[in-house]
Order: C-alpha cells, then structure tokens, then sequence
C-alpha cells in the first residue's frame, strides 16, 4: 500500500530486453535460444551488439561488445540486424499504452519511461501497466517503484525480469547501503576509483562522505551531488514534455583498418554532410562538433570544438569536423569514424 507522506509516485517502466523481444515476436521460433541484435547481422563484420536476449547474456554477452567477441562467446547464436523502423513502431505502441492510464509520461527511448502516478497502491497500479503493456504487444516489463526518479530507476533493476521492486527512502540503505557507489544511476566507473582512493566503497559511505571534502575533490556542483545520489536523493518531477534529441550523429565503421588518413578525412567530411542533413531536418542549428575515432582493435578517443556561432552551414561544420583530426595520432590505424554536432534546444522543449 501506499506510505505516508508521498504525493505521487515515481514508477519506471523498462521493457525486457526490448530488441530481442521484438525479434521473438516476429519469430516465435527464436524463443529460449541466444540471440544477438547488432549492426547488419552478420558477426563476420564490424559492428557492435544493440541487445542480446537473456539467454545470450548468460553466456557473457552484452551491448557494446563488438560482435566478432559474442560470435565467439556464442558460436550457434542467432544474430540478426537492426531494424530501427520496426522498434519504433513497436515503442510507439507501449509509450501510446501508458499515456492511456492518463498520468504523467516521461518517455527516455524505444524501451522505458517514468510515469508519475498519485496512488495509494502502486503495486497494482504497476501490475495493471505490465497487463496492457502485454496484451497491447506481446512484451514484458518491469516496473520499479520509487519516491523519486532516481529510486525508481535503480529500483527496476530489482524487478527485472517481468518484476516490480519498490524502493524509497524507507528501505534505500537496507537495499543499496553496502553496494558499490557504481550501482547508482549515474556514477561510472572513473568516479567509482576516484571515490575508492578517498576510502568511500559503498553507498552508505558516499551518503556520509563530507560536503566540503567532496566538493573540493569533485568540484562545488559535483561534489554535492555525488553525496546526495548516495542519499537517494532525486527529483520527484515527472515531465510530459516531448522528448528532444540534444545532437545528430553519423558514423561509419570500416570492415577492414584504415591507415589513409586522406580517406579518413574524406569519410569525416561526408559523415559531416550527413549529420548536417539531420540537423537541418530537425529545423534547427548546430553549436557544437565532435569527432569520434575508434582505433584499431578498439580503443576510442572523441575531441568537439564550438562553433563560433549556431549555423547549418555546412562548410562551417565540415571545417571544424576536418580540424578536430589534427587532435588523433596519425600513426595508428582506424576502425571507426563518427561525427556528432550538438544543436541548439527548441523552445519550451526539453532536451537529453
């Protein structure tokens, strides 16, 4: 039921390995076998896993690993290519689904979303969501409950799969006290060895750490922070504003290494054209350019520059792509190149 003092309640909504689950649908014969969902489907190429179905994450398989390393974790693995359009379908139904509860909707991507719900038993309230969710697609989720969006976010991973946790300030440190700081929304693993050489290993410790210590180490805005996260402290707001991407980005991974820094600059310069295609599609201008390079085996490194003012035009934004190389070791060989321009937000339109 519900508890006290809490006006609304935060609920996360996070499809089970959403991709993969899709792929099942559409093929119910793919069910209970290791499935891998990245680039064109075929490991022989370069390209990295999107999602990997639970069986395949048994076998140590997850996003981001490039999938020649999951072929060879997983030789009789099914792998299939990504299919963008499809998803978004799909995600447009659950996201359609949930806003039929008439609450509030915080859609993050294709596979989750924040609801704030006022309710005096949010189980049910959650149970009732997993139930359309299912009957209106086929898929499965879990639902983590929180009385704040941080604690319903880490909370989730508790449920999963097809599961409900609820997490609050009741039973925040008798859940996460003793974890690793890095089982907070938000902490990675830099931070995790920075806090580690000041002494601070769990999350009980990072919610006691001192302010001022804190803040002369991490910075006056970080510092706090970090202390807070360990608090569980969070947001309550939920936000029906549309979601807006902060930045277009193109990249292209090359199926054998590249020493030619000349095709390399070429390539970053047609990335560039294409990336200002997108953001002139979203009606918008770009501030910012950064430039990815991923070396040979996989080692990447990114560099951004501002733009001396928000424009579209594409030499502006080709130029500083183009200068951005003088910052890569020439020597070294390329397997990835990707270019990002960072734009301007809409008004009245928030942006991740």
């Amino acid at each position: 039921m519900g508890t006290p003092g809490i006006d609304q309640w935060v609920l996360h909504i996070d499809l089970d390995q959403f991709i993969a689950a899709v792929e099942v649908l559409r093929n119910p014969e793919l069910a209970g076998r290791p499935v891998v969902v990245g680039g064109r489907g075929d490991p022989t190429e370069r390209g990295v896993v999107s999602t990997a179905s639970y069986e395949a994450r048994e076998h140590g398989v997850g996003s981001g690993m490039p999938l020649r390393v999951a072929a060879r974790k997983i030789p009789d693995a099914v792998f299939l290519p990504v299919d963008a359009d499809t998803y978004n379908e799909v995600s447009q139904v659950v996201m359609d689904t949930l806003r039929g509860f008439d609450v509030v909707v915080d859609v993050l991507g294709w596979d989750e979303a924040f609801l704030g719900v006022k309710t005096d038993d949010p189980e049910t309230f959650a149970r009732e969501v997993q139930a359309a969710v299912l009957d209106a697609t086929g898929l499965r989720c879990s639902v983590g409950i929180g009385d704040n969006v941080l604690r319903a976010k880490i909370a989730t991973g508790f449920g999963k799969p097809r599961g409900i946790f609820r997490l609050t300030r009741d039973n925040w440190f008798a859940v996460m006290g003793e974890r690793s700081p890095d089982s907070l929304w938000g902490i990675g693993s830099r931070t995790v060895k920075k806090l580690d050489a000041m002494g601070i290993r769990t999350v009980r410790e990072l919610a006691r750490a001192p302010v001022d210590e804190m803040a002369a180490r991490f910075g006056p805005k970080i510092g706090p922070w970090l202390v807070g996260l360990g608090a569980g402290a969070g947001s309550t707001e939920v936000s029906a504003e549309p979601w807006v991407a902060r930045s277009r980005s193109r990249e292209t991974t090359f199926q054998h290494n590249v020493s030619d820094w000349n095709a390399i600059t070429a390539c970053v310069r047609d990335l560039a054209a294409r990336a200002v295609d997108d953001v002139r599609g979203e009606g918008r201008e770009g501030v910012r350019v950064a430039l990815k390079i991923r070396y040979a085996p996989f080692v990447t490194h990114t560099a951004s520059v501002a733009l001396p003012s928000p424009t579209t035009d594409l030499a502006t934004v080709t130029d500083a792509a183009v200068g951005l190389l003088d910052r890569f070791d020439h020597e070294r060989e390329v397997r990835l190149v990707g270019v990002r321009v960072e734009m301007t937000p809409p008004e009245n339109v928030r942006s991740h």
